[in-house]
């Protein structure tokens, strides 16, 4: 096989599955392919209870270099724990202390892995790189956009987190899984012998936590923050005082169970007010929201919508939401969501999706959810035709 005939790839390998499992296909498929492994977090210098696990773990780097050695490509470690840190791990905080709830993959996508791999490409020679998302991309023939699309396993699509990267990046990356459904990739592994990975359990936590312990994460990460934000107030909406709570920081919207209140009635966190320490709750019906102002854009299949007037779209507001039909309107560099049918538990701090079909339209982060105050004006929406 001569392997310079699709070009150099730079495999990003975290020693899971599906990384694996991509940089074995880019491999049989005549690309020249490098491993790389990104040294992230080491996660016992934070004072967790968990053993390291994930990408970061000793036993991942070293699943990962078995693959390169067994396929004879060279394998690369590379630390990047100092600017992880000091940008996914210091917004993690910032985001909670700022009584918001943050998406630490997504800005780690965006901010850190894309840049830290197209960094090393160059270095190393490499005109791509590849991950092992299930995601799909494609250049527009129209607009000379590249444009991110769901995978093929809608159960496993993580086209949500993949917003953020650039066009320059997307330009460059390829995604070896995108038309391959989970299923498919354990019988790509057995096929080959690699029973290993097969039966390897796979990690759905925040790399940094992995035991999902957000709260005692951030009592270690902030000297004194407990006693600082401890016997904050519970209230109803309209102020009415129900309870003490440990600390805004610790509650997040949408959060019903350990919130250690009886009302006669299901609780869920509606807001939280940081500058007075103080969590609002109702009922699951004061969850929803008609509408949400989405800022920090990056836009994908199109390039922008102003002017545009009301666009329709299917927007996730989390990783695991099913998506809601919308209308979007670009206002002063912002894009207001105006939801067909209410949605619970928007969350400032949280990503919006917006979604063309399968494909990506852009997406930005959640500034704060509105209630009556943007009518979603479907009217408008009917003479415009859409």
């Amino acid at each position: 096989m001569n392997t310079e005939t699709k070009g150099r790839v730079l495999v990003a390998m975290s020693g899971g599955i599906d990384s694996s499992v991509a940089a074995v296909l880019l491999h049989e498929q005549g690309y020249e392919v490098v491993g790389m492994t990104m040294k992230t977090w080491d996660y016992a210098s934070a004072g967790g209870s968990k053993k390291e696990t994930g990408c970061c773990s000793l036993d991942s780097i070293n699943d990962a270099r078995d693959i390169a050695v067994t396929l004879g490509f060279p394998h690369y470690i590379i630390d990047i724990r100092d600017e992880f840190g000091d940008f996914v791990i210091d917004n993690f905080t910032d985001e909670y202390l700022a009584g918001r709830t943050p998406n630490p993959c997504v800005l780690c996508n965006t901010h850190i892995k894309w840049d830290a791999l197209l960094r090393r490409a160059d270095q190393l020679g490499c005109q791509f790189i590849a991950t092992g998302h299930y995601a799909n991309i494609r250049k527009e023939a129209e607009t000379g956009r590249f444009v991110v699309s769901k995978g093929l396993d809608e159960n496993k699509d993580q086209s949500y987190a993949l917003w953020g990267v650039s066009q320059e990046s997307l330009s460059r990356t390829l995604f070896p899984l995108g038309g391959m459904r989970k299923t498919e990739i354990y019988d790509e592994a057995r096929r080959r012998g690699f029973t290993e990975l097969v039966n390897k359990p796979e990690s759905y936590e925040i790399c940094f936590i992995p035991d999902n312990d957000y709260r005692g994460f951030l009592r270690r990460r902030v000297p004194g923050l407990e006693a600082r934000v401890a016997g904050g107030n519970f209230v109803t909406k309209n102020g009415r005082v129900i309870g003490k709570h440990e600390g805004y920081p610790f509650y997040t919207i949408g959060q019903r169970k350990g919130l250690g209140v009886a009302l006669g009635y299901p609780a869920f966190v509606l807001e939280i007010r940081p500058d007075t320490n103080e969590v609002v709750l109702g009922n699951y019906d004061e969850l929803a929201s008609t509408a949400t102002v989405v800022g920090k854009l990056n836009m994908g299949k199109e390039a922008s919508l102003a002017g545009r007037g009301l666009v329709p779209a299917v927007v996730k507001v989390r990783y695991n939401h099913d998506g809601s039909p919308a209308f979007l309107e670009e206002v002063d560099g912002k894009i207001r969501v105006y939801f067909e049918e209410p949605v619970h538990a928007i969350t400032p701090g949280q990503a919006a999706v917006f979604y063309d079909g399968q494909d990506v339209l852009g997406g930005g982060w959640i500034e704060r959810h509105v209630i009556g105050e943007f009518p979603v004006p479907f009217a408008a929406a009917s003479v415009a035709g859409v």
